[in-house]
């Protein structure tokens, strides 16, 4: 008599629930840009979303306290003069936002805790580096003031938002890239690609240093990204279009470690992925559901759990950060889903009894605090997130200002006053002096008017005043 074994884990029974309607956040006008991005960002301080906008681009910033319907007097953030693309709030400061758009640049945002009244049009920084549209931003995930932007020019441009200046740039993409993901201490990063292949790039080497050609067979868009064993786990499409999903060793791309089919649908699927958990969240445009799977070490490696299903299809995503879920109800993981106008959260809870702080589903999660400088990256230091405790659930970080320190290109160029008068082709006067001279020539012909003098005496002058 054989006995079938269910497989042990903690998460087997995690269950999502949409909260209720005065929670969420209705009255806004998703953008319906087509662009597979998630529309949305959020972190345990602000909800960002891109919305509709006349006149260039737009998105919208709510602190996450600010729910119910939207004031129509609530001010935008309008200082692209084309579509947003892609937003992504910055991992060391809650305050801070990049934002990509069809207009060529990057801008980098900061916004107080205490929203205003006036529309926000004002960036901290402007990078500018494209030559066509930026649709990826990602934050580095351990170093301070580090961003990577891709673009539809087929480059990507690492920037240090404290100088504005580019401090790496990639031409290694032949075609139009459809999406970057950093793995756990920045010293990697992966990218899919329109040409179909799967790259993983070291930045600092400036070199590919693997690369799959054909994860999924199928030609539509791909996406990627690393977990925190350093494997890399993708979505795509078979041949026949069937969605699917794969892990792989980026050690030896020959064969995948997984490889899954999921279901017949045009949705490119977005991974949210949790690296304390080692879950997975798949979010299709144009879905109504949520998929989630855990990623171990046992055959078959990529288990599936459950799907959250509901009746409006999704326009697109947000994930907190795991520093911002709520420890007292056992929620491991929060999803912003965005309506046609509105934001709904999901909470996914663990069932749990007890009241307690259950140390079993929150082990240290990464902090807001930076483990490295711009210069220590660049210099070749790889630094694992600085870990904190969730035991104590968010703690607020002190509020810090991104000072963006440029350097003065004149420095380097010889100084050249512009003269307002000249004496010859040659000889440049200060304009007191020449008001001086104008003024005594004007004073002796009037004396000598006075005198009936018959003659004029002119003052003879170095410069002739004009």
């Amino acid at each position: 008599m054989s006995r079938s074994i269910v497989r042990q884990s903690k998460f087997r029974h995690v269950f999502g629930q949409p909260v209720k309607t005065e929670q969420g956040y209705d009255d806004i006008r998703v953008s319906k840009v087509t662009w597979d991005s998630s529309f949305c960002a959020v972190n345990p301080k602000f909800l960002a979303v891109i919305v509709e906008s006349s006149g260039g681009g737009a998105f919208l910033v709510l602190p996450l306290s600010k729910m119910g319907r939207l004031d129509k007097n609530h001010p935008l953030v309008t200082g692209h003069a084309g579509p947003v693309l892609d937003i992504d709030w910055c991992p060391h400061n809650d305050n801070i936002l990049a934002s990509g758009s069809e207009d060529c640049t990057a801008m980098v945002w900061q916004f107080p805790d205490q929203m205003g009244t006036r529309p926000i049009s004002e960036p901290i920084v402007v990078l500018e580096g494209h030559s066509k549209r930026v649709g990826i931003i990602t934050w580095h995930p351990t170093t301070r003031n580090i961003l990577l932007t891709a673009g539809s020019d087929n480059l990507i441009i690492i920037w240090n938002v404290g100088t504005g200046e580019p401090l790496i740039t990639m031409d290694d993409h032949p075609d139009l890239i459809y999406n970057v993901c950093w793995n756990r201490n920045g010293s990697l990063f992966c990218t899919t690609c329109k040409d179909r292949r799967l790259r993983v790039c070291d930045p600092r080497k400036r070199e590919v240093v693997a690369e799959r050609m054909a994860p999924h067979e199928g030609i539509r868009p791909m996406r990627a990204i690393f977990t925190r064993d350093g494997n890399l786990f993708t979505t795509g499409f078979t041949r026949m279009s069937q969605r699917e999903l794969g892990l792989w060793d980026p050690t030896n791309f020959e064969e995948p470690i997984a490889l899954l089919e999921l279901d017949t649908s045009n949705g490119v699927l977005l991974p949210y992925y949790d690296p304390d958990t080692n879950m997975v969240y798949l979010c299709g445009k144009g879905d109504s559901s949520i998929r989630y799977f855990e990623i171990t070490d046992e055959p078959p490696y990529v288990h599936y759990l459950s799907t959250f299903s509901s009746k409006e299809p999704q326009r697109g995503m947000g994930f907190m950060p795991k520093r911002g879920v709520d420890v007292s109800k056992c929620e491991i993981a929060r999803l912003y889903k965005l309506h046609d106008k509105k934001c709904e959260p999901i909470a996914m809870t663990v069932p749990r009894k007890s009241d307690l702080f259950q140390d079993d589903l929150y082990p240290d999660t990464a902090g807001p605090d930076p483990a490295l400088e711009p210069e220590e990256w660049l210099e070749g230091r790889d630094e694992d997130p600085i870990l904190q405790s969730m035991r104590d659930g968010y703690v607020p970080p002190k509020s810090r200002e991104l000072k963006v320190a440029k350097k003065n290109v004149l420095d380097s160029r010889p100084t050249t006053r512009r003269s307002m008068s000249s004496c010859d082709g040659s000889t440049n006067l200060p304009v007191s002096h020449c008001l001086s001279e104008c003024l005594s020539v004007c004073l002796n012909v009037s004396l000598s008017c006075v005198l009936g003098v018959s003659f004029i005496h002119l003052w003879t002058s170095p410069a002739k005043c004009t």
